[in-house]
Parts: structure tokens; sequence; C-alpha cells
């Protein structure tokens, strides 16, 4: 659970809303506490839209008969959200392609506010840099903590092999493109793997370890 706490504070990054915003761009997830917050955001008045983007992915294609994209707008509506504020983006299945969709759907957006799980504001910051450079950005999620506000859709268990996967992708997507590069401290990388080594591997890639 230390070696846990470390990657979960590493991967939470900074959270910041960007007030005002042209449009509040929702990252689909297994957590409905995102929509919950973009919601609270859009009834605040820090943008006058919303864009809700995701297929499914690795933990709600097992969840959901629908799109993430769908869940989280019935989700958005019953928080008095009118749908008439929200645009949907039904294909992408990974951050880069929520962020490159999005861009796609928006041309003349030029601040946004992307709200996300908390464990992976890092990953959409270094995302946004790549796929979205010239966007004024910022990234905010549901204040939760580790492991007392775990989703009870994956578990602590299922959120650790998710956090595992992520620094994976942070260690290799930068090769790829999909990302800017990273520094990642040397505990941190110390603690992610002691968590592969003790077994957390459901959502490696399909690359090298280092």
């Amino acid at each position: 659970m230390r070696d846990a706490q470390t990657l979960w504070a590493f991967l939470q990054g900074q959270p910041a809303c960007l007030v005002p915003s042209d449009i509040i761009i929702v990252c689909g997830s297994y957590d409905l506490r995102v929509c919950d917050h973009a919601s609270a955001l859009m009834r605040a008045g820090t943008a006058p839209r919303m864009l809700i983007t995701g297929a499914t992915g690795n933990w709600t294609r097992h969840l959901w008969e629908r799109s993430e994209a769908d869940v989280f707008l019935d989700r958005a509506r019953s928080l008095g959200v009118d749908a008439g504020q929200i645009t949907l983006e039904r294909r992408a299945t990974n951050f880069a392609e929520n962020i490159r969709f999005s861009r796609d759907l928006l041309p003349g957006v030029r601040r946004a506010t992307f709200v996300t799980k908390r464990n992976s504001v890092l990953r959409v910051k270094h995302t946004l840099a790549v796929q979205w450079p010239e966007l004024t950005a910022a990234i905010d999620a549901p204040a939760t903590a580790f492991p007392d506000d775990v989703s009870n859709q994956i578990g602590v268990l299922g959120l650790i092999d998710e956090m595992v996967g992520d620094l994976h992708r942070m260690l290799h997507y930068p090769k790829l493109g999909y990302q800017s590069p990273v520094s990642i401290p040397g505990d941190v990388l110390c603690a992610w793997r002691m968590l592969v080594e003790s077994g957390f591997d459901r959502h490696l890639l399909d690359a090298p370890l280092a």
C-alpha cells in the first residue's frame, strides 16, 4: 500500500480548474464521479458547454453495453446539465484519442478545462502537450483520496493495476509520439517496480519494463 500511495501521489499531478473556459471536456471512464464534478463546474459557470469523450476502455467494456460518453450524458442530464449544452464523442479509447478527437470537433476552442480521474491528471497533461499544444488548458478531477475513495467498480487492487499500467505508458508513450516526456523520480520508479514484482501486471503494455 505504501508503494501504491507513492504512485497515486505522483500520477495525480496538480489538478486545477481554468476559469473561464470555452468548454469543459470530460474524459469518460468507469468513475461517474468524474461526470459529477464536471457537471458541478458547469453549474458554477466554468464554461457554457461540455464535451464528453469516450467509447469503451479496459474496464468499461465489461461494465456497460453503451459508450462511456452515453453513460456520462445520462448522468450529466440527471444532474441538471441541459442536453443542448453537451456534445458527445463516442470513438476515443485512450487519452490521445480523447484529446485528438475533441480537438477535431472543436476547431474554434482556445481555452478548455479537462476533467478526468484523479490518478489520470498527469497523463492528460503530458498527452495534451503533444496532441493539442496550442490549447490553453487546465486539468481538474474529483477530490478523491487513495485508498478510501477508490471506485467500487474496480476496487483497490484494480486501481493499483491501473496505476502500474499508467506509469508503464508514461515511460514508453513519449517514444511513440503520444505524449511529452515525463521526469519520473527514483522513488516512484522503485515503487512501480516493487508493485510489478508483486504481481500487479494486468495493465502493463506489451513492451519492456525499462
